[in-house]
C-alpha cells in the first residue's frame, strides 16, 4: 500500500460508491418523484417500510431533513421537544428545531447521550399556560457523540411507555441504527413497532452517496411529503440516488461488522498510548478519545495529516475516528504505526 493514500476517518459519510452500487445507479429506472412515479424511489421506500414493518416511507436528501420533517410533523409552534443535550437534532442541525418548527427543547444529561424513562417523565411539563407543551421525545441510536454507543432495547421500550401514558410522539434518529442492529438481537421490525417515526441514513455506514429515509404511518408520511416540499426537498429523477439506497440495503448491512472490528482494533491501540487521557467504550464504528494536556487537538490532527490520515475533533481536546467501507485492514495497520510513533 502506498503511504500517500489518504485514510479518511472524519466520518462514515466520506465513502465513495462501490462498483456494484455505481452499476445499479447507472441502470436505474427513473421517473419524477414529485409526481410519485419514480419506480426506483418507490421501490426503495417500499423496501424500507417492509423491513421496519411500517406503513410507508419517504426518501429525502439527508438525515437532517428527515429529522426536521419529523419534528415539524409531530409539533406545533410553542411546543417542546425532549432529547439529550448531545443529540444530533439539537446540536448539529443548525438550530432547525427552532427555525423550522418554532419549538423549544428540554435537554437531558444522559449516559453518553442515552436518556432513560425516569428522565423523560421528569422532563414533561404539566398542563400549565406558563410552560411550553411537551409533545415529542426523540432518541438517537447509535449515539454519535457518545462514541457510537447503543441503547438497550428495554430502555427504548420503557421510554415508549412513558410517551404512551402522556400522549407524546416518539421519534428515532436512527442515522446509524443498522450499526446498532449489528451488535444487538433486535430487528428493524422491532423498532418499527415502537416509534411513531424513524429516520435512517443511507449515506453513512451503508455507503450510499446521498439520502435518508423517514418511516411511519401512511398519514404521517403524507404530511411529511408536504413538509418536504415546503423545505424544497421535492426532487425529480431521484431514482438514480434511490438505486444506491436499494443496493446498500441489499449488500452493505451485514458488512457493518467489519467496520466495528476495525474500530475495536484502533480502540485497543489507543488505550495504551501515553497521550490518551480517556477513551469512550467502543461498541460500533466510532472511536472517541480525549488527549491529555501534553498535546493539543490541533497538533495531534497535524501529525495525522503529515501521515495522510484525516480525523475530526468533537471538542477542544477530543478526537473522533469513524470506520467505514473504504477503510481496509491495511489502513488499520498504517494507523497503528502512526499512532504508536506520535509523541507529545
Amino acid at each position: 500500500m502506498q503511504n500517500n493514500q489518504i485514510i479518511d476517518l472524519r466520518s462514515d459519510t466520506v465513502t465513495r460508491p462501490t462498483p456494484g452500487m455505481l452499476e445499479a445507479m447507472l441502470n436505474a429506472k427513473v421517473g419524477d418523484d414529485v409526481f410519485e412515479d419514480d419506480p426506483t424511489v418507490n421501490e426503495l421506500e417500499k423496501k424500507a417500510a417492509s423491513m421496519f414493518g411500517t406503513e410507508a416511507a419517504i426518501f429525502c436528501a439527508s438525515g437532517t431533513m428527515t429529522n426536521q420533517i419529523a419534528i415539524k410533523c409531530h409539533t406545533r409552534p410553542g411546543d417542546e421537544v425532549i432529547c439529550d443535550k448531545m443529540a444530533h437534532i439539537y446540536a448539529f442541525e443548525g438550530g432547525g428545531i427552532a427555525f423550522n418548527s418554532g419549538a423549544s427543547v428540554k435537554l437531558i444529561d444522559g449516559d453518553r447521550g442515552r436518556i432513560n424513562a425516569k428522565q423523560v417523565r421528569e422532563s414533561i411539563h404539566p398542563d400549565n399556560v406558563h410552560f411550553p407543551r411537551t409533545s415529542l421525545v426523540a432518541v438517537e441510536n447509535t449515539m454519535n457523540k457518545g462514541g457510537g454507543c447503543c441503547y438497550n432495547f428495554s430502555s427504548i421500550l420503557e421510554i415508549a411507555e412513558v410517551c404512551k401514558e402522556n400522549k407524546l410522539a416518539y421519534h428515532l434518529d436512527g442515522a446509524r441504527l443498522f450499526n446498532a442492529l449489528a451488535v444487538t438481537n433486535e430487528t428493524p421490525a422491532d423498532y418499527g413497532k415502537v416509534f411513531d417515526s424513524i429516520s435512517i441514513c443511507l449515506s453513512k455506514g451503508l455507503g450510499a452517496p446521498v439520502g435518508s429515509l423517514l418511516l411511519g404511518t401512511k398519514a404521517f408520511v403524507h404530511q411529511a411529503r408536504r413538509v418536504r416540499k415546503v423545505m424544497g426537498g421535492g426532487w425529480r429523477q431521484a431514482g438514480f440516488l434511490a438505486a444506491a439506497g436499494v443496493y446498500a440495503l441489499d449488500n452493505h448491512v451485514e458488512r457493518l461488522k467489519e467496520d466495528h472490528r476495525r474500530a475495536n482494533a484502533i480502540y485497543t491501540i489507543l488505550k495504551s498510548q501515553s497521550y490518551v487521557e480517556d477513551i469512550m467504550p467502543q461498541e460500533t464504528n466510532i472511536v472517541i478519545f480525549k488527549l491529555n494536556d501534553k498535546i493539543s487537538a490541533a497538533n495531534f490532527l497535524k501529525k495525522l495529516e503529515e501521515n495522510n490520515i484525516r480525523a475530526a475533533t468533537t471538542g477542544p481536546t477530543s478526537i473522533r475516528f469513524v470506520m467505514h467501507l473504504d477503510i481496509t485492514d491495511g489502513m488499520v495497520e498504517r494507523m497503528e504505526e502512526t499512532l504508536k510513533k506520535i509523541t507529545p
